[in-house]
């Protein structure tokens, strides 16, 4: 099984949209359902907003100052729209901030800016700080 693929429309990058390519670990994540309030609720937590959230508004905010085509293949405004898009489609099931943070991963996957196994180290870290 491929990790990024599209769908619906070929390999037609015009024709392409964000909602037609599927990336499997992306939707093993999303089928887990650990969002923030279930989590929260799991650790006895009550503060309405992940810890994470700072950090994705960081990233999101570094993205949007440093976006060229050229060396991310996308602009700022292409990636708030793709953002939107996802988040309103695609993984429109998810609450916010989590539809946020997967579609921010799924563009970034998708151009090849974070791999498979990067995003894997970097969820495996995270787990081993929370259950510590």
């Amino acid at each position: 099984m491929t990790d990024v693929k599209n769908q619906d429309l070929g390999d037609s990058d015009e024709l392409r949209s964000p909602e037609s390519i599927t990336i499997d670990l992306l939707d093993e994540i999303v089928e887990r359902n650990q969002v923030w309030p279930v989590m929260a609720a799991k650790y006895g937590v009550e503060n309405p907003l992940p810890p994470w959230k700072t950090s994705l508004d960081g990233l999101c905010d570094v993205l949007d100052r440093s976006c060229s085509r050229d060396e991310l293949g996308f602009t700022f405004k292409e990636r708030r729209d793709e953002e939107d898009a996802l988040s309103a489609n695609r993984y429109a099931g998810l609450p916010y901030p989590e539809n946020q943070l997967v579609s921010l991963a799924h563009s970034l996957m998708e151009r090849g800016v974070i791999d498979k196994e990067e995003l894997l180290a970097r969820l495996a870290r995270i787990r081993a700080r929370l259950e510590a």
